[in-house]
C-alpha cells in the first residue's frame, strides 16, 4: 500500500520510495527512507497535498509524489 491509502492520523513505516531519480533523491534528502516511521497529519480539501510527519519534523507532498511511497501498517 501507499501512503494515499492512510487515513489521517494513521501511522505507517516506510517499505520502499520508487519513481524517477529526482522524486528519490528530494524525498531521501527530507528523510523520506527505508524503515523511518511516517503519519499523514492533515489533507488539503481536495486530498492533495498531503501533509506528513516523519523524524520530528513536517512536510507537504503532493498526492502524486506520495503514491510513490511504499508502506507497511504500524501496530
Amino acid at each position: 500500500m501507499c501512503v494515499n491509502d492512510l487515513k489521517l492520523g494513521e501511522k505507517a513505516f516506510v517499505r520502499n520510495v520508487f519513481g524517477d531519480e529526482k522524486l528519490v533523491k528530494r524525498l531521501s534528502a527530507l528523510g523520506c527512507t527505508e524503515g523511518c516511521q511516517i503519519e499523514v497529519v492533515n489533507r488539503a480539501p481536495f486530498g492533495d497535498p498531503i501533509v506528513l510527519s516523519l523524524r520530528g519534523s513536517s512536510m507537504a507532498i503532493r498526492k502524486k509524489d506520495a503514491g510513490s511511497i511504499m508502506v507497511e501498517a504500524s501496530f
